[in-house]
């Protein structure tokens, strides 16, 4: 780690290790932030926007309709920013159509790895009623995460008990970007980051997520799937301090869009403590995602009203109207997955797919004679943030 590139001591300090490589150690937390108009107006704004997107769910008469793929798609994204090659259809495909139904081990490898991924955040959303974000919650979700997939040998769900750095591929300590702080260091700075977090009065909940995540990033506490754990720890915070009563803000869509920024402003806080830059990326991924989820979550709701009335004008069974709920938590459906939905038998959930084949909600994908999977394709599209043409 190149110490000449850390200028300023605001965020942290580096060290000289006993094994004579260097290591940044963050201060406590919070920091003295220079509130400028410009980030006051920031900050107003991304409380005003993440309210109207928690308004929408907590008037949504089945909030699962919206909760269920917006798990999925930050899932997704955060994943895909940590080099996974899997899509949000890939994922919906996986979970209808099972998993032999991969194309390769590899593809089977991401996919199971996102599963991984929204398994933690239900996990951790649960907990919640339970005990607050802290420590604990943290090596819990971990386990969840590592389990099964790459880096499963890497003591998933344990802090680690040796050095880790970030830096290019095959680089060692000395020529890593970042070198996080040593393990007896970790465990300090980390008591200190759970304190922080109990902590209600002082600042405002926003620029402590914002924080929070920087700190969680600069501590880097297990040997794999830290940037996962960081930005599940957002989606959990929120939650937790009720800026959101459901799950519908998907900050990886942005971070991701601009990952190098998102790298860049997360380092520079421990190189030159730009911590009032980081909070204003942080503030305006806020703003952009929640005016995107929002929008989005309308433009959904009115599909399905849209979808509601086709099958009216059919005299259509209650079946029909369930199966229509379950694409939206899933645009994929086969016969035996419709079945278990619906806890029918195969006839019925046949004939509830014939149904809506019929009035172009769904249509077949396969071109199979057995074992056909069909896709609400249109649906598929808002779901992933795109207009089907």
């Amino acid at each position: 780690m190149d110490i000449k590139n850390f200028k300023s001591t605001r965020a942290g300090k580096v060290i000289k290790t006993e094994r004579d490589y260097s290591a940044f150690i963050p201060h406590s937390l919070p920091p003295d932030i220079k509130y400028s108009s410009g980030l006051i107006n920031l900050l107003a704004e991304a409380n005003r926007h993440i309210g109207n997107l928690n308004g929408v769910g907590i008037l949504l008469p089945n909030p699962n309709l919206l909760i269920v793929p917006y798990m999925r798609r930050e899932a997704v994204l955060s994943s895909k920013i940590e080099g996974t090659q899997t899509s949000l259809s890939d994922l919906f495909y996986f979970e209808a159509a099972k998993r032999e139904e991969q194309k390769s081990e590899a593809q089977k490898t991401d996919v199971l790895e996102v599963i991984n991924y929204v398994k933690a955040m239900d996990y951790g959303l649960k907990r919640l009623k339970e005990l607050p974000v802290c420590l604990r919650l943290m090596r819990e979700i971990h386990e969840i995460l590592m389990k099964n997939v790459r880096g499963q040998h890497l003591t998933p769900g344990e802090l680690r008990r040796s050095q880790n750095w970030i830096g290019p591929a095959y680089c060692n300590l000395n020529e890593a970007k970042y070198v996080p702080p040593p393990v007896h260091e970790m465990h300090e700075a980390l008591g200190k980051l759970e304190k922080f977090l109990h902590e209600r009065e002082s600042l405002s909940g926003l620029v402590q997520c914002a924080l929070m995540h920087y700190q969680f990033e600069a501590i880097h506490p297990f040997l794999d799937g830290n940037g996962r754990i960081g930005r599940l720890l957002i989606t959990l915070f929120l939650c937790e301090r009720e800026f959101l009563h459901y799950p519908m803000l998907y900050l990886s869509a942005f971070f991701d869009k601009y990952r190098d920024e998102y790298y860049e402003r997360l380092l520079a806080v421990s190189q030159k403590g730009e911590w009032e830059e980081w909070i204003s990326f942080f503030l305006r991924a806020i703003v952009v995602q929640s005016k995107d989820a929002t929008e989005n979550s309308k433009v959904i709701l009115k599909l399905l009203e849209n979808y509601r009335n086709r099958i009216q004008e059919k005299r259509t069974s209650i079946y029909v109207a369930k199966l229509l709920e379950e694409l939206f938590k899933n645009p994929y459906v086969n016969i035996p997955r419709a079945a278990l939905k619906l806890n029918t038998s195969f006839h019925t959930a046949r004939a509830a797919i014939e149904k809506l084949r019929k009035v172009d909600i769904l249509v077949e994908i396969t071109d199979k004679r057995r074992g056909k999977v069909y896709c609400a394709k249109e649906l598929l599209s808002l779901l992933e943030g795109r207009k089907e043409n």
